[in-house]
C-alpha cells in the first residue's frame, strides 16, 4: 500500500501561510544548502519551472509518482500562465468549481475524494503520493495521511492558514522518524502515523 504523504512548509506556531494564504515570507530561508536538500531528498516537489531553472530538469522522482493539490494551491500555477505545475507527476486538483482542467496532464476530482486517494494508495507502485496542499484539502483527508514531512520555518506568523482547515476535533498519534537541522534555521521532520494498535 502506498503512502500519503504531507510535504507541507510551515512556520514555528503551525500556520502554512498569512491569512490569506500567502507564504511568501518562507522564500527568505530556501538558500544553497536548503536547495540542495530538496534536489537530492524530494526534487519532484519542485515545480517545473523551478527545476528547469536550477538545471536539474531531467532528475528521476526520489519518493512521489503522483501530485494532489487543493484548487486554492493549484490557482497559483494558474495565476502565472503554468496549467501543469508537475508535469513530471501524475497530477490531480480536488475541486468542485474548476471542471475541465485547462490542462490534458492534470486530472480534477470533483467527487469522492477520499475514495480517489485510497484508490491511489491501492495502486502497485514503489512511488508515494504527494498531498501539496492546501489546509481545506488536508483537512478532509487528514485521516489518509500516512506521513508528515514539516518544513518548519524559523518565523511567527501570529495567525494564518492552519495545517488542517476545517477540522473541528481529532486526535491522530504520529511518531517522529527523522529530523534535520539546517544553518538558515529550517527545521524539517518527517512523522509516520501511529498504527492504531499503538
Amino acid at each position: 500500500m502506498r503512502k500519503l504523504t504531507y510535504f507541507v512548509a510551515v512556520s514555528i506556531d503551525g500556520f502554512i501561510g498569512d491569512p490569506s494564504g500567502d507564504a511568501n515570507s518562507y522564500m527568505a530561508y530556501v538558500d544553497e544548502e536548503f536547495l540542495e536538500f530538496l534536489k537530492t531528498e524530494y526534487p519532484e516537489t519542485i515545480s517545473v519551472a523551478g527545476r528547469r531553472i536550477l538545471g536539474f530538469d531531467g532528475a528521476p522522482n526520489r519518493r512521489f509518482d503522483t501530485v494532489i493539490q487543493g484548487m486554492n494551491t493549484y490557482q497559483v500555477g494558474l495565476d502565472e500562465g503554468i496549467p501543469s505545475p508537475y508535469a513530471h507527476l501524475r497530477e490531480y486538483v480536488a475541486s468542485r468549481g474548476l471542471g475541465t482542467a485547462p490542462d490534458p496532464k492534470v486530472q480534477v476530482i470533483a467527487d469522492d475524494l477520499v475514495g480517489k486517494v485510497r484508490e491511489l494508495k491501492a495502486e502497485d507502485s514503489d512511488l508515494d503520493i504527494w498531498l501539496c496542499g492546501g489546509a481545506q484539502l488536508a483537512g478532509v483527508l487528514r485521516d489518509e495521511i500516512d506521513e508528515l514531512v514539516l518544513k518548519t520555518y524559523p518565523v511567527l506568523l501570529g495567525s494564518g492558514m492552519p495545517m488542517f482547515a476545517g477540522v473541528e476535533s481529532a486526535v491522530s498519534g504520529f511518531t517522529l522518524t527523522s529530523s534535520r537541522v539546517f544553518g538558515n534555521g529550517v527545521v524539517v521532520r518527517n512523522y509516520a502515523r501511529q498504527s492504531a494498535n499503538g
